[in-house]
């Protein structure tokens, strides 16, 4: 018998019960994959983790992350939180908790900085561990379909709906207003009809959907939407966010040029999460994506393996 302590928190959020929950698993160095993953199941949160001694000691931990359903290479609630909750320890594996910390991942090693206010550790910055990647076009109609709106609400005139990723990939597109996408219903079957042609791998169709007006373009609402991961819906996706955060960037005039952009999330479930991410572009390509956001502790418990 094994017994496994853990720490929710409540990510992007300084408020608790809202933001995106996360379980931070720690002692697991003994379990297989599977028992992982039927931890990860039993919590039904869109991801947790596991933290475990780090192959390379000049690294923080090795960091495993899980949804429901799947091992992921890389998301950003789960580093965001996973940092937060390590940096209320005085040490990790023997080594003091440093205010950068550095996470091995599937996607690469991800770098954390911890950000204090009057010494106390309240929120954590992360950078995307992989170049920004564009991937295979989505129609409009496949999108409408798995949300329940009509195609007609999808706009076109920045980009269509496209793959991107930094680590992990999702289909982006853009919707015309707040309207539609309150309006926005995931459909099981439509998104299990999506998945055949157009997943990239490394993990099931995934829907991220926003809005933005002229007048404030880098202030973003937006959804996101992964019931074929058993997440109907996801309160706070910083992964989701940093690749359309960079695919915009990217999209725009300027050819060198530092932007951060506020996506706010979560709304429509009554869990808002506020996504601070920020951009570096030099000569009209995307060198830098941070991810950063608050969190507030929650609940401590064990569990019996």
């Amino acid at each position: 018998m094994t017994i496994l302590s853990y720490t929710t928190v409540d990510v992007f959020t300084s408020n608790r019960f809202e933001g995106n929950p996360l379980a931070v698993v720690m002692g697991a160095e003994e379990l297989g994959t599977e028992t992982m993953q039927k931890i990860a199941a039993e919590f039904r949160y869109s991801e947790i983790t596991f933290v475990l001694s780090p192959r390379d000691p000049a690294n923080t931990a090795n960091v495993r992350i899980f949804t429901p359903t799947m091992e992921i290479p890389f998301a950003g609630h789960p580093n965001v939180g996973t940092a937060y909750v390590l940096g209320q320890q005085k040490e990790i594996f023997g080594k003091p908790v440093r205010d950068t910390l550095r996470f091995e991942e599937r996607a690469g090693l991800v770098e954390v900085a911890l950000r204090r206010v009057e010494g106390r550790v309240t929120a954590a910055t992360i950078r995307a561990p992989r170049p920004l990647d564009i991937g295979a076009a989505v129609s409009e109609e496949t999108v409408a379909r798995c949300i329940g709106i009509d195609s007609h609400a999808i706009l076109n005139s920045t980009h269509q709906p496209v793959f991107v990723s930094v680590g992990l990939s999702f289909a982006v597109a853009e919707l015309d207003g707040p309207a539609s996408l309150g309006a926005a219903r995931p459909n099981l079957t439509h998104f299990q009809d999506a998945a055949g042609p157009n997943a990239e791998g490394n993990h099931d169709f995934s829907l991220f959907v926003y809005a933005r007006s002229p007048e404030e373009p880098w202030t973003i609402r937006a959804r996101m939407f992964a019931p074929l991961d058993n997440v109907p819906e996801d309160p706070a996706t910083g992964s989701a966010s940093a690749a359309l955060s960079a695919y915009l960037v990217s999209l725009a005039p300027e050819q060198t040029t530092t932007r951060r952009l506020t996506i706010e999330q979560g709304v429509e479930m009554g869990r808002r999460s506020i996504i601070e991410v920020d951009v570096v572009k030099k000569d009209g390509v995307v060198t830098d994506v941070s991810i950063s956001g608050a969190c507030v502790p929650v609940m401590r418990g064990e569990i019996t393996v």
